[in-house]
């Protein structure tokens, strides 16, 4: 036979404000490390777009002088 005069606990935060605050400041730092995740991708895409553009020019720029008739 169960025992209906068990004890029950409640386990209750002391600071429910607090709690929330840093609910909230842990998702603050979730969401500014995903934007530096896109700022590095970006960063990272542009200079590879700068460094292939300048190896085409120095290649193009190679080719036209060893074409032209000077």
């Amino acid at each position: 036979m169960l025992n209906d005069n068990r004890q029950q606990y409640v386990i209750q935060s002391n600071d429910p404000k607090g709690d929330e605050g840093f609910g909230k400041f842990l998702g603050v730092m979730i969401v500014f490390v995903m934007f530096l995740g896109v700022v590095q991708v970006a960063y990272d895409s542009a200079m590879a777009w700068y460094r292939d553009v300048i190896i085409w020019l120095n290649d193009t720029a190679t080719y036209l002088a060893g074409v032209w008739p000077f």
